[in-house]
């Protein structure tokens, strides 16, 4: 039975209701089939009361409703909202959601090689553009109330991160900020910096997901719980969690099961016993394969199903072994609706097209449920993939990493087949960080009562390690900022320099920075209060102790030093006597495992010849190959050698001597013996010590002994104060130099980058010259790279197919390094302007090593690459996508991908080419924009939006 309101609840009840329907939350709301969460509700508040918000949340929680959110108070209040995203895929899906739901007319798509609606009141674009737009002074920004940065993590980015810095921070303070980010352990953090640069910002971090995510490992044919119990597996609780005991026997066993190198020495039976127990137990733990692990989960009703695997041609190679296995995951209705869909899709490309982009293959496994996703496919293709899988067309995909990254598609499983990574320079471990955001895919909301993410057992598999990852739901979040020459110009254009620093020390780099120097500020301060109390116990009622400690300290330093050069004048003469051995010479190897008599045969080479001896390299100095007294042939190292070594004696070498020959040996070592046994090895006369004659010495012993300190009592005990003074006031000043070196480091690299363009004359002081405002409008890794060429007019006369090369190098950067292939270049001009280019870049690097400018941190230009410059000339000249194709060896994905780079970068060429000295147009500009048109056709132009 309800309880029944006094009149006075009865209003209040009745007042709020009112208050809560006239907000604009309230009609928002009835948009959307399903309740809100309150972390939602409690950001589209915050948002309405005219507040930013950073919203942190796992992924597949709907944080994009707050989004959502301020395109329709955009709308309501007549203001423009632009919504950002970290890549053109999620930009096209979220132009697709929007205009759905409020009108193609309402929303517009800027992409960097798209242009849809542009003049809307609601733009989707990738974040670069809207920086570009930012620095530009667009227009466009007119009437601009709500900027949405959707995955705004993005910025620990270490090649992007810095432009989403960028715009947070040169965004108009009449613009409300909505940043969505995933789980980090840092939101406060960031928060505050949000609160420092944009205003009040009200952080809301929510880490329950919507649907609860159960953790396997599947060993053989059994899937098995990671944790024993899991009652915290939604992320609401915190219950502690035990590994499955299952998996940690399965491990131990593993690891008995090692090989070990005396098994050897055991009997024959013994070691097959061994292996018929191997065996046995290998029937119950192995690594199943994708066609087993899909036709399991299929048989648990755990598709679909997404595989991370992190390998372009293992996604690829899974696909087929699912198709060589005969895996049908679709009945012949689907199987009928997929080929309706796919040929609708791609009916724009042309039938020749299709046979080298591997279509029939493609739609095959696509007919059959299965499918690869990874950067390397066509863009069409991918979207297709994307399109069938949500309406469960496709049941099984097999995806590199970059799905993760905010692209919509949901599964009810995820399975990680390894937990190493290529991360561009080695193998190493994914993070809790990366784990997260691939096992978040897990869990379709409002359609899954459960997410389950599967990792396939592997060798040396560490179960609590696993838990350790998939317990951690967070990660920091690090800024990647650094200047750069274009962001230098165009500060210094908008701003001046002394204004452009300071805004500089607001981002968050810096900020992070500052703070980190609290903790250590506080230490330096403990250090400080130590200081004085050892300050107390090393005073000496006959002097100033710290004075006598300080020439102790010089004496042993001295001391030291000469040591140092004693033993490395020894060891260069050592070195300096085996140069001077030859074949035949008797000696006596000083120390060392060989130590005793032994025959030279072979006197080694100086340091960094090859000696011919199986092709060695020797550089630490000679290393003679010796017949000892106990027929043993050894190459001697240095090591061997800690004092000079002289002949005793020498006798011939036969010719027929053969190193390898037992026999040989023997008789040689013999001779040797009889030759020389008698013969006593030298004692080596060790030398006056440096130490005794050494007049610095001498003159330190002399201050000692007169210092008033020298005969106190208690001398040792004010030593032992005084040397705990001296190793903590080192260590105070280390700490020093790292708050020195952490204090204004963004804008000591802005003033290394402002003193490199004042030389090069594109800025003085607070003006920028015309070279300058050239460079203002290049964005991208080498831009003044680009501006450099255009202002040594190199690409001059150029025709647009060698223009597009020559900018490709500008650009494409080859996944991985061949450097023992020259790449092949256009003939003619383009070969000339390519070589140029090269060198222009050199002196650019030395200006940058002058000028203190690193480019492992980040800053400065790495080197042109050409291994993309045949492909784009031949696509530009009009050769077939086949022929384009084969002879670079490229998948279309990423020939697309690379080509529309090209593309956008000839369109800033085109805009910031100089004009003529006559006063006309410059061909460069008029070439940019003819190479545009010649690359923009076949599958370079095909696109799903506009």
């Amino acid at each position: 039975m309800t309880e029944e309101l006094s009149p006075a609840d009865a209003y209040a009840a009745f007042r709020r209701r009112a208050a809560e329907e006239a907000m604009a939350l309230h009609p928002f709301r009835e948009m959307y089939e399903f309740d809100l969460d309150p972390f939602q509700i409690e950001a589209c508040k915050a948002l309405e009361s005219g507040k930013g918000v950073l919203v942190a949340a796992p992924t597949g929680s709907g944080k994009t409703i707050v989004g959502e959110f301020a395109v329709h108070l955009a709308l309501l209040q007549g203001k423009k909202c632009f919504y950002t995203t970290p890549i053109k895929a999620l930009s096209n899906q979220k132009y697709a959601d929007l205009a759905k739901r409020y009108g193609a007319a309402k929303v517009g798509l800027l992409t960097g090689d798209n242009s849809v609606n542009a003049d809307a009141p609601v733009v989707v674009m990738t974040t670069e553009v809207l920086r570009n737009m930012l620095y530009a002074k667009s227009p466009a920004l007119t009437g601009l109330g709500y900027v949405v940065m959707d995955e705004v993590h993005y910025l620990s980015d270490r090649f992007r991160g810095a432009v989403w810095e960028e715009v947070i921070i040169h965004l108009p303070e009449s613009v409300t900020l909505v940043s969505l980010s995933a789980t980090v352990s840092n939101a406060e953090e960031f928060g505050d910096w949000l609160d420092t640069v944009r205003g009040d910002t009200e952080v809301i971090v929510s880490e329950e997901r919507p649907v609860p995510l159960w953790q396997h490992v599947m060993a053989g044919r059994r899937i098995h719980d990671l944790f024993e119990e899991e009652s915290d597996h939604g992320g609401r609780g915190s219950a502690r969690r035990e590994v499955n005991p299952d998996l940690l026997r399965m491990a131990r066993e593993e690891n008995t099961r090692s090989y070990n190198p005396k098994d050897r020495r055991r009997g024959k039976m013994v070691r097959e016993a061994d292996r018929e127990r191997e065996r046995r137990s290998r029937n119950r733990i192995w690594t199943p394969g994708r066609p087993e692990v899909i036709e399991r989960l299929d048989n648990e009703g755990l598709l679909p199903a997404i595989t991370f695997i992190f390998s372009r041609a293992g996604c690829e190679a899974a696909v087929q072994q699912c198709l060589y296995a005969g895996l049908r995951l679709n009945d012949d209705a689907k199987r009928a609706r997929v080929r309706e869909i796919v040929e609708e899709r791609t009916a724009s490309i042309p039938t020749e097209d299709l046979h080298v982009l591997g279509y029939y293959e493609w739609l095959e496994g696509l007919e059959r449920g299965i499918a690869a996703h990874h950067a390397g496919m066509l863009p069409t293709f991918k979207e297709v993939v994307e399109e069938l899988f949500v309406r469960g067309l496709v049941k099984a995909v097999f995806a590199t990493e970059t799905l993760a990254l905010g692209i919509n598609m949901p599964a009810r499983t995820v399975i990680l087949e390894k937990l190493v990574k290529w991360n561009g320079e080695q193998h190493a471990d994914i993070t809790p960080g990366e784990y997260t955001q691939l096992t978040g895919r897990a869990g379709r909301r409002g359609i899954d009562v459960e997410g389950h993410a599967v990792v396939l057992w592997q060798r040396a598999m560490d179960p609590a390690a696993l838990a350790g990852l998939a317990g951690t739901r967070t990660y920091p979040l690090r800024s990647s900022f650094k200047p750069s020459y274009n962001m230098a110009v165009n500060l210094v254009q908008m701003f001046g320099r002394h204004r452009s620093r300071e805004l500089l020390e607001t981002s968050f780099a810096q900020f992070q920075a500052d703070r980190s120097v609290v903790g250590i500020s506080k230490q330096v301060q403990r250090n400080e209060e130590g200081l004085e109390g050892y300050t107390e116990g090393m005073t000496c009622h006959l002097g100033n102790f710290e004075e006598y400690a300080q020439l102790r300290r010089d004496l042993k330093d001295r001391e030291t030093d000469l040591a140092k050069q004693g033993a490395s004048q020894r060891r260069a003469q050592a070195a300096g006597s085996l140069e001077k051995l030859k074949p035949g010479d008797i000696i006596h190897v000083p120390t060392g495992k060989f130590a005793g008599l032994a025959l030279v045969l072979d006197p080694g080479v100086p340091a960094g010849r090859s000696n011919g001896h199986r092709g060695q390299e020797y550089t630490e100095g000679p290393r003679p190959l010796v017949l000892t007294a106990e027929r043993q042939v050894k190459r001697l190292a240095a090591i061997d050698f800690p004092v000079p070594v002289e002949p005793i004696e020498r006798m011939r070498i036969p010719k027929s001597f053969n190193a390898r020959s037992p026999q040989s040996r023997r008789d040689l070592a013999s001779q040797l013996r009889v030759k020389a046994g008698h013969i006593a090895p030298e004692r080596s006369r060790r030398g006056r010590a440096e130490a005794a004659d050494d007049r610095e010495i001498a003159r330190l012993r002399a201050a000692l002994r007169a210092h008033p300190c020298h005969g106190c009592d208690e001398r040792e005990d004010h030593a032992r104060w005084a040397e705990r003074y001296h190793r903590l006031k080192r260590d105070t000043q280390q700490l020093e130099r790292r708050i020195e070196g952490r204090t204004n480091t963004i804008a000591r690299t802005f003033d290394r980058i402002h003193a490199l363009l004042t030389e090069l004359d594109y800025l003085r002081e607070d003006e920028v010259t015309a070279h300058g405002r050239r460079l203002a409008r290049l964005y991208g890794e080498l831009d003044l790279l680009a501006s450099e060429c255009l202002r040594a007019g190199i690409w001059e006369g150029l025709s647009p197919a060698e223009l597009a090369a020559c900018v490709s190098a500008l650009v494409f950067e080859a996944r991985q390094s061949d450097d023992a292939v020259a790449p092949k270049v256009p003939p003619g001009a383009a070969t000339g302007a390519l070589a140029e280019m090269v060198r222009i870049w050199g002196r650019l690097d030395a200006l940058e090593e002058e000028h203190r400018i690193n480019q492992a941190e980040g800053v400065g230009q790495r080197e042109p690459d050409l291994g993309f410059a045949w492909a784009v000339y031949q696509w530009a000249s009009d050769k077939s996508l086949d022929e384009v194709l084969r002879e670079a060896g490229m998948p279309a994905g990423d020939f697309v991908r690379w080509c529309k780079q090209v593309i956008d970068v000839l369109g800033q060429v085109a805009a910031a080419a100089p004009a003529n000295s006559g006063g006309g147009t410059s061909t460069v500009a008029r070439n940019a924009r003819k190479a545009v048109d010649a690359l923009l056709r076949g599958v370079v132009a095909y696109s799903s939006v506009g």
